[in-house]
């Protein structure tokens, strides 16, 4: 059996797996797997819609992301892991939601264990890269972008993590997350990112595990986390970019698909090519909106769609 603390799960293999628990304590359960790269600390702007709708929200860090132990994992192995968090938890049935690169592996969960999964939220994620026309996930990428992800497709894994590692590394470096220095750590972090998508980090309110969400304390606890072992964003982009070991056509449960018109790095082609193969999958592209936007503004509409409780209608157009 897992044995399981306040803060994590240790499975039976020996491997450790990092969680944080929101929401409503009893209530109906839904499983987050966070982006790339990210934590658990994604999920806290949707504490307080998770205890306004009743929802327990757990959210779960990837091997290799915080104190998870770093793994050779595939979609297939986390969506193992999943199922494992839910038994160590005392969850029979849950539903699951994945942000940007979490929303493979939460596909991979609903399509290996259909008699587990209630209903999957996929978020500005992208599709199986190389069955995309043409086959790249954001429309934005030069020739040289373009050739990257070619060749990340057709590399091993194994190989693939030595390949992103001294870039991956030298961003970290320029980054400097050890700096103590909240506030100029997260004016580094948020230069990255698109202008609306640090305005929704920015503009986060409430307060989850002692930090105020939004303030340069938390943000800065994101990243720190994030970041803290190279492993876990090295494993994920050297897996995310190839051909899938499981088929989207074998998700059987209720799934909505949400997508930003705006967003760069995953554009509404990946929710098209979903939306084609998922059977009767609802497809909402929501007008004038970037990637972390896709999430963070419409926490009670995908966590309501998600336990059909208290539903909150989508907001977007249909695609």
């Amino acid at each position: 059996m897992a044995d399981l603390a306040d803060d994590g799960v240790r499975l039976e293999d020996g491997r450790w797996v990092e969680l944080w628990h929101g929401g409503a304590t009893a209530g109906m359960p839904v499983l987050f797997l966070p982006g790339c790269p990210d934590t658990r600390q994604a999920a806290y702007p949707g504490d307080a819609a998770a205890r306004r709708l009743g929802v327990r929200l757990v959210a779960i860090n990837r091997p290799g992301y915080g104190r998870s132990t770093s793994h050779a994992s595939t979609h297939l192995s986390v969506a193992d892991d999943v199922v494992a968090v839910a038994d160590a938890l005392g969850i029979e049935r849950f539903a699951v939601a994945g942000m940007s690169i979490g929303g493979p592996y939460a596909v991979a969960c609903a399509a290996r264990h259909p008699d587990r999964v209630t209903a999957l939220a996929v978020l500005a994620s992208p599709a199986s890269v190389p069955e995309l026309d043409p086959p790249y996930h954001r429309d934005d990428l030069d020739v040289d972008g373009q050739a990257f992800f070619n060749r990340l497709a057709r590399t091993a894994p194994e190989e693939a993590v030595e390949l992103m590692r001294p870039d991956f590394l030298a961003y970290v470096a320029q980054l400097n997350p050890s700096d103590p220095d909240d506030t100029a750590l997260v004016r580094r972090f948020l230069a990255e990112l698109d202008p609306q998508d640090a305005e929704v980090m920015r503009g986060a309110t409430g307060e989850v595990a002692g930090l105020r969400l939004g303030s340069d304390q938390a943000i800065a606890a994101g990243v720190r986390e994030a970041l803290a072992n190279p492993e876990g964003y090295l494993r994920d982009a050297a897996i995310s970019f190839r051909a899938w070991d499981f088929r989207p056509e074998e998700v059987c449960c209720p799934t909505r698909l949400w997508y930003g018109e705006l967003d760069t790095n995953a554009s509404v082609r990946n929710g098209h090519w979903l939306a084609e193969r998922i059977p009767g999958a609802q497809f909402v592209i929501h007008p004038q909106t970037t990637h972390l936007a896709v999430l963070h503004k419409h926490w009670t509409a995908v966590l309501s769609g998600l336990t059909q409780k208290n539903q909150v209608p989508p907001t977007g157009s249909a695609g």
